[in-house]
């Protein structure tokens, strides 16, 4: 397959800048087979059933963006990942003229070295300081790692801290959040009480490589990042007696969704899992345990676009792209969400 396949023109203007609030006043749209339905996010229990399932992502999203210099070049750092206590891999922007051996410095008690350089923009730094606890250091100075199409003129405002950021984050370590968890509220939660449908938890901590678009001509040469994800034996339990009981297993999000497609066995059950995956799901994908996706509108030519393709049909998807940007509906981390339907699916 072409990555080309895959693109599509998104106007600026549909690119979501701040979070719908409530945050379940945001728009809904529906996929079926041959149907498109307009709704809000908080009318999601009545495109359930009593029975269902939703698998949310716990992850906690680390303030991971700090800004330093380097002599009188101002640099700033996002962190992506964590190899040790004082070992991560970051983007640095500038990030070219940086040497191995560069000292950035945070402030007064706060640097790092630069160990490695990598391609586009990856570095690998080790923290020198003086403080006794670092991530603390980190959430002391660090900003939400926002993602580039995110502008902010005069830098983040407190607001952010907030709205990237589910209600449920409980497990810190994601870099980026899980943003179709971003439209549920506790009044929609309650209200999916009522009607029936339950919740569970993995947590899957997201990594830098959901910004990362597929750069590579054909789709199949693209590598994912492996993301260190855990599905505890409760949670597989509760997937797999409700697939038994006939219920449906809805994933919140492109994460829970990889999450459970890892820990799956080829005969539809779920078993506990702790470990990194890297599983990248193209058209073709045969999918074993999610019965409907929640999700936001996603980057063309991106990993998650294909994703959301292989679950629902790339012609069916292009006709919901299509319809939403024809509608303005709102794209990306703070934008719209939608309710999929698989392609095996009326």
């Amino acid at each position: 397959m072409r990555t080309d396949d895959f693109d599509f023109h998104l106007p600026d203007k549909l690119i979501a800048q701040v979070p719908a609030m409530p945050r379940d006043s945001s728009r809904l749209l529906e996929v079926k087979a041959g149907q498109l339905h307009d709704h809000k996010s908080r009318d999601l229990p009545a495109l359930l059933q009593r029975g269902d399932l939703l698998v949310l992502n716990n992850t906690k999203v680390i303030p991971t963006r700090l800004h330093g210099n380097r002599g009188a070049a101002n640099i700033e750092v996002t962190l992506h990942k964590q190899l040790s206590t004082d070992r991560w891999l970051a983007f640095a922007r500038p990030g070219r003229r940086l040497k191995i051996g560069d000292r950035i410095r945070f402030d007064d008690n706060f640097s790092a070295d630069v160990l490695e350089k990598r391609k586009g923009g990856e570095i690998l730094i080790q923290f020198v300081t003086s403080l006794s606890n670092l991530m603390q250091a980190i959430h002391e100075r660090g900003e939400m790692p926002l993602p580039p199409y995110i502008r902010r003129l005069n830098g983040q405002s407190k607001n952010d801290s907030k709205s990237y950021q589910t209600i449920y984050a409980r497990e810190e370590g994601a870099v980026a959040a899980p943003t179709a968890g971003l439209h549920f509220t506790d009044e929609l939660f309650k209200a999916l009480e009522k009607a029936g449908i339950n919740r569970t938890f993995l947590t899957l901590h997201v990594g830098a490589g959901t910004f990362l678009p597929i750069k590579s001509e054909a789709v199949e040469d693209h590598q994912m990042q492996g993301e260190a994800g855990i599905l505890n034996r409760d949670t597989a339990e509760l997937v797999n007696s409700t697939r038994n009981a006939g219920g449906r297993v809805i994933a919140v999000g492109s994460t829970s969704l990889r999450l459970l497609e890892s820990a799956a066995a080829s005969n539809g059950s779920v078993s506990p899992f702790e470990n990194e995956t890297d599983l990248f799901i193209s058209p073709g994908y045969r999918f074993k345990i999610v019965d409907l996706f929640f999700t936001n509108f996603h980057l063309p030519r991106s990993t998650l676009f294909l994703l959301v393709s292989a679950f629902s049909g790339v012609d069916r998807i292009k006709s919901a792209y299509a319809h939403a940007i024809e509608n303005e509906y709102r794209f990306y981390s703070y934008g719209d969400c939608c309710l999929l339907h698989p392609n095996n699916a009326a």
